[in-house]
């Protein structure tokens, strides 16, 4: 049990208690052999108890430890003593963006796309280390004290959805993607849809579906369509309302198929807002299959969206299953999928007038059964777990439509990279197994376990073998290796090595930091294979920080290593006062660590200017009557908001006037003349005498606009 005071492996020791949730608890902690603070996550004693879920726990957390990027929270370590399993974290001073968003009611469109921007350049981080999130929602970001935002839980999602029991368990339903909510197949692009719907919460302050379970608002997710954001609040510009639903299609292949993609949007929305600049996928050039069922309402099948697997003998013999084609969570729920089938199968043939009662008698069985994972009352922590909501079966959800049947389609002798997203397209799962062949090029399927003209029905699943060319070899995984020892490796291994280089921070110089194809592919002898090595830190890469608040700007390069310039302030049309609109090195470039990078603050708009070029005439009998030529007279040209262009004393008349630059459009000229008059007349013995006076008026001016 963890006690507050006793060091884990003599080096963390626990200060105290800063979070909870239905997994773990989440400790603050000095790490005294780096002299920082840390934050520990220790599993609960329930799931501490359970091998099979604390294996699979800290092969995700170990997974996890290989990310480093400034909008991630980093796992530094995982372990476990005297029966405590735990996660060391990086600790984040600050708020979830849940909490934020609760404060602020709602955000502005430009913070919140800014906020979006740096969730998406973290999980774009993680994607590109084939680590999926699944469970992206506002409880799962951080602000930290300094602006910075920080995405948490990586690879802690896929650990507690394969191995609960269960097998089901999903993360906040509020902002699960239908194929997740159905139990099917989900990837990168599932992130795409839950940060969609977080950017949806962020704009409006709510989430797009809402109910009072959590099936309830599962089937919402696979059903009814999504609402726009301007539905709320008519503000938001047309470029974000429509990377929100792109981001929210039902069908994957409608959504935007990486980060990388997204970004560019949300980058291009801080910049144009009001442009219609978002392409949308034409659903009637979509390739996915679309049924209408009893209820009436169209769902198109996204690739392998029911969870159903078996064993299948390759069709040609005994050969090794691919299974990096398969996720993980489908092969390991062959137990429960085989009890689900015959349920399923007799709910197809029943009555479709009863499916409401049937879907109602469903929800109450669920109720009392469901496993609930809730945070516990008061809790505030930035660190909470992710799962922190009820359970729903892939059976209840598969209750609530029906099963479509499926012609399988001729497939030996067309390429792999073609064929397979076509049957996945049409609701099947396919097993991937590689075979050498004298007969077929590489990537060519040469067998399929099912002949084409077979009706299958949605879920079912179908093998292939696939080509590897004649004396194909796997390839050796060389990430990570020195690019002499990598050369040296493949070249044995009788292929052909390119080198290209790149500067990175996590990769130390002279190592290689990926290469194409990857490790593990079986490819024939003679193969080019690139490598991309490492040029050390010597320089960053300089983020995007257009549109951001100084603050957060600010912390964007710190964390990039980069310190920041000289700071001025301009004019700006299309950037909001306040935010940055301009930075000296452009994004993506590449330059020496701790070069300065200046920026501009935009001041909004430049306001319309005047100017005035003219005479002032002397005044007249009317202005002055008694003015006579050659008085001196003062004269003085105010703006109207006070700024005093003309400030003098003479005789002589007109004057010359030529200002420009004005902000407002009048002002005033003010002349003071001088007169004698006769106070005590002349006498035979005195003098008259006389008192000097003044008078004054004014004209008014009107300005032109430059």
């Amino acid at each position: 049990m963890i006690k507050l005071g006793m060091l884990l492996e003599e080096r963390y020791e626990i200060i105290e208690k800063i979070g909870t949730g239905g997994m773990s608890d989440v400790y603050r902690a000095k790490d005294h052999k780096l002299n920082r603070f840390v934050a520990v996550k220790v599993l609960k004693q329930e799931f501490s108890e359970n091998a099979n879920f604390v294996s699979k726990f800290i092969v995700e957390a170990q997974a996890a430890a290989g990310l480093m990027h400034p909008n991630i929270v980093n796992v530094y370590d995982v372990g476990e003593e005297a029966g405590i399993h735990y996660i060391i974290m990086e600790l984040v001073e600050g708020i979830t963006l849940k909490k934020y968003i609760e404060k602020k009611a709602r955000l502005s469109f430009k913070e919140a796309v800014s906020i979006a921007i740096q969730v998406s350049m973290g999980i774009e981080a993680a994607h590109n280390n084939h680590i999926i999130h699944r469970d992206i929602k506002p409880q799962n970001i951080i602000i930290s004290k300094e602006g910075k935002v920080k995405v948490t839980d990586f690879g802690i999602a896929k650990a507690a959805t394969s191995n609960t029991v269960t097998s089901n368990v999903m993360g906040s339903v509020h902002y699960t993607s239908p194929e997740q909510a159905r139990g099917g197949y989900s990837d990168e692009k599932s992130d795409v849809y839950s940060l969609g719907i977080t950017l949806f919460e962020m704009l409006t302050g709510r989430v797009p579906f809402d109910g009072e379970t959590t099936v309830a608002i599962a089937i919402k997710h696979i059903q009814e369509p999504m609402p726009s954001p301007r539905e709320y609040i008519s503000e938001i510009p047309i470029s974000v309302e429509q990377i929100v639903l792109k981001c929210c299609q039902k069908a994957v292949d409608r959504r935007y198929q990486s980060m990388g993609a997204l970004i560019e949007d949300l980058k291009q929305a801080l910049l144009n807002p009001d442009e219609d600049f978002v392409q949308m996928v034409d659903p009637e050039e979509s390739g996915a299959t679309r049924m209408i069922n009893a209820n009436g309402w169209i769902d198109e099948y996204e690739e392998n969206h029911r969870t159903r697997t078996g064993q299948v003998s390759s069709p040609t013999g005994s050969l090794k299953l691919r299974t990096d084609r398969i996720p993980e969570e489908l092969l390991e729920k062959e137990e429960e999928v085989e009890a689900q089938e015959g349920r399923v199968e007799r709910v197809t043939t029943i009555v479709m007038a009863v499916i409401g009662v049937l879907i109602i008698c469903m929800i109450i069985f669920l109720a009392s059964k469901i496993f609930g994972f809730f945070d516990a009352p008061g809790n505030n922590s930035a660190y909470t777990d992710s799962n922190s909501e009820s359970n729903i079966t892939t059976e209840s959800l598969i209750e609530t439509g029906t099963i479509s049947s499926i012609e399988m389609i001729s497939v030996i002798g067309e390429k792999e990279q073609k064929m397979v997203p076509i049957l996945r397209a049409k609701g099947l799962e396919v097993q991937i197994y590689e075979e050498e062949s004298m007969e077929y090029e590489a990537g060519v399927i040469l067998a399929c376990d099912v002949e084409a003209g077979t009706i299958l029905k949605e879920g079912d699943v179908v093998a292939i073998t696939v080509s590897t060319g004649a004396g194909a070899i796997e390839i050796e995984n060389v990430a990570g290796k020195s690019y002499e020892e990598a050369k040296a490796i493949l070249e044995q291994q009788g292929f052909i090595v390119n080198k290209s280089e790149s500067y990175t921070n996590e990769v130390a110089k002279g190592y290689v930091i990926s290469q194409n194809p990857e490790g593990g592919r079986k490819v024939t002898k003679g193969t080019a294979v690139a490598l991309v090595v490492s040029l050390g830190e010597d320089k960053v890469r300089v983020p995007y920080v257009m549109g951001m608040s100084l603050d957060m700007a600010k912390a964007e390069l710190t964390a990039a290593g980069i310190n920041v310039g000289t700071v001025e302030e301009a004019f700006n049309d299309t950037v909001e006062a306040g935010r940055v609109c301009y930075q000296s090195y452009p994004v993506g470039s590449y330059i020496e660590k701790n070069v300065s990078v200046n920026l501009q603050i935009s001041k909004g708009a430049k306001p319309s200017t005047y100017y005035f070029k003219g005479e002032i005439a002397a005044p007249t009998a009317t202005e002055a009557p008694e003015y006579k030529n050659g008085d001196v007279v003062d004269v003085s040209l105010v703006t109207e908001d006070g700024k005093i262009l003309l400030s003098t004393s003479t005789s002589t008349f007109p004057i010359s006037a030529d200002y420009s630059g004005m902000v407002v459009s009048k002002g005033t000229v003010t002349m003071t003349y001088y007169y004698e008059v006769v106070v005590t007349p002349a006498t035979e013995t005195t003098p008259a005498v006389t008192e000097k006076r003044s008078k004054s008026f004014t004209r008014e001016v009107t300005f032109l606009e430059e």
